[in-house]
């Protein structure tokens, strides 16, 4: 099925939405088992996916669209019960965010482009604090 060029912004503006989500339920997560700075900064690192994900909530209402609902609960790549697993945690769900913004990227509209590749920029960023590995193009697969 091809989409509109509407279509196709609504649905990448969705899936930046659906990553926003996951963040903030995970960083929840994260949170319940770090202390002191280590739970400072995952609690700033919600509240930046908290006001990312209702910024493109009304962007994506700006449309005319409805943006889908947030799920329940997700499904967390891994169980957490460490400070180092929360770490693990907070990498792969700012990497998740990366991946989400990606079809955002190639919007006709160069603020929507600039929007995307910043966010996906400082996601990255958290992420190498959270332990994870540079990533010449974070988001994308990883080729076979």
């Amino acid at each position: 099925m091809v989409r509109s060029g509407k279509q196709a912004l609504v649905a990448a503006l969705q899936s930046a939405l659906t990553a926003e989500e996951a963040a903030s339920y995970g960083y929840g997560v994260v949170g319940a088992h770090l202390t002191g700075t280590e739970f400072n900064l995952a609690a700033t690192d919600c509240a930046i996916h908290e006001r990312a994900r209702d910024t493109l909530f009304a962007m994506i209402t700006a449309l005319g669209a409805t943006p889908a609902p947030a799920a329940v609960a997700y499904r967390l790549p891994l169980v957490v019960s460490t400070p180092r697993e929360a770490a693990s945690l907070a990498t792969d769900l700012e990497l998740g965010v990366v991946a989400g913004y990606l079809d955002l990227t190639g919007a006709g509209d160069r603020a929507l482009r600039k929007l995307a590749a910043t966010r996906m920029q400082e996601a990255a960023v958290r992420a190498a604090h959270w332990g994870g590995s540079p990533q010449a193009f974070p988001g994308l697969a990883t080729p076979r």
